[in-house]
């Protein structure tokens, strides 16, 4: 399995934040193809003994690498990555992994 985890950084506007990325970054997101399962974190994201920089994290799950790098390649993934500049002024970081149940 591959992931992309996404952190996005505390935003000025919140409310502007929340609205964009409910109702247009998660419709476009949904649309990548080879996408198995879209998660998101609910409430405030905590660092263990201080304040996060973290206001979402978002997971994507692909059935593999090859997988998620052509979702992110095909015109959906490209769509969903030029929408970051329409909401996340504030930053967001990208990570890829493959992870395996231990």
């Amino acid at each position: 399995m591959a992931k992309l985890v996404v952190l996005y950084k505390n935003p000025a506007d919140r409310a502007a934040f929340d609205a964009h990325y409910e109702s247009t970054h998660v419709p476009l997101a949904k649309k990548i193809p080879g996408l198995q399962k879209y998660e998101i974190s609910t409430g405030p994201v905590k660092l263990l003994g201080g304040e996060s920089p973290y206001y979402l994290i978002a997971v994507l799950h692909f059935a593999s690498s090859e997988a998620l790098m052509q979702g992110l390649n095909a015109p959906e993934g490209k769509a969903a990555a030029g929408d970051l500049r329409n909401f996340a002024q504030a930053g967001a970081e990208l990570l890829v992994m493959d992870s395996k149940e231990v």
